[in-house]
């Protein structure tokens, strides 16, 4: 059974949450508040976590830093605020999906469904990859710079090995699009794209502005442009 927290001030909104999750067969716990949150992260381990932006003590963003300095668990945020920048923002700072309310629950229980499928189920074989001074194994999920571990989310991991299994190609946007969402068109778009790449790029690369492994087509795609040696 899947455990999931969800950090939700608003407690009519919170309470028809965790019903609908809970009829849908996970296990919820629920928060107010930042502080709260962190006390159950302390004593639980959690498959993923819904979080609100605006929140009593504090923003979700600053939340999801904090989470992201510790785990690598998927994290949906919840806001009204559905202007691009602070969709872009949530993003950037490590947040796998977002959901705008109000929203239909259907949506809401496939987002979920899809976040938890591609971060709990892994399509690849196990195998270590390595490319210049990168080591991906795949059978811990382990990534690995110059042996320093890196911290990828689910969906950054996911596209690391789209591009590592497939070197030397030149992938269009729409193509790198449908391998990471599995078909799910409607809940992502190529700015969604963007950001992840940008965000593993600031990982990996030794200067982001100059990549050496993940390198652009500017108006047909990206490609990995290092050697992979599977071991």
């Amino acid at each position: 059974m899947y455990k999931l927290l969800l950090v939700e001030d608003d407690s009519a909104l919170a309470l028809g949450i965790e019903f609908t999750l809970k009829d849908e067969g996970y296990e919820v716990l629920t928060a107010a508040t930042i502080k709260d949150a962190k006390k159950f992260m302390e004593g639980e381990k959690f498959h993923m976590i819904i979080l609100d932006i605006n929140l009593p003590d504090g923003s979700g963003y600053d939340l999801c830093k904090y989470i992201r300095s510790k785990s690598d668990i998927p994290i949906m945020f919840l806001t009204a605020l559905d202007e691009e920048a602070n969709v872009v923002l949530g993003l950037e700072i490590g947040g796998d999906d977002y959901i705008t309310k109000p929203f239909g629950v259907r949506e809401f229980l496939s987002r979920i469904k899809a976040i938890l499928r591609r971060n709990y189920k892994n399509i690849y074989s196990e195998n270590k990859f390595k490319s210049g001074n990168i080591v991906i194994d795949t059978s811990n999920a382990l990534v690995t710079k110059n042996s320093n571990k890196i911290f990828l989310t689910a969906q950054e991991y996911k596209l690391l090995l789209i591009f590592i299994n497939k070197p030397g190609i030149l992938m269009k946007r729409r193509q790198i699009l449908n391998n990471l969402i599995e078909g799910e068109e409607g809940f992502f778009d190529e700015n969604t794209l963007s950001v992840y790449i940008r965000r593993i790029r600031e990982k990996l690369e030794d200067n982001p502005q100059k990549p050496e492994y993940i390198i652009t087509q500017r108006g047909l795609g990206y490609m990995w442009d290092k050697n992979v040696i599977k071991e």
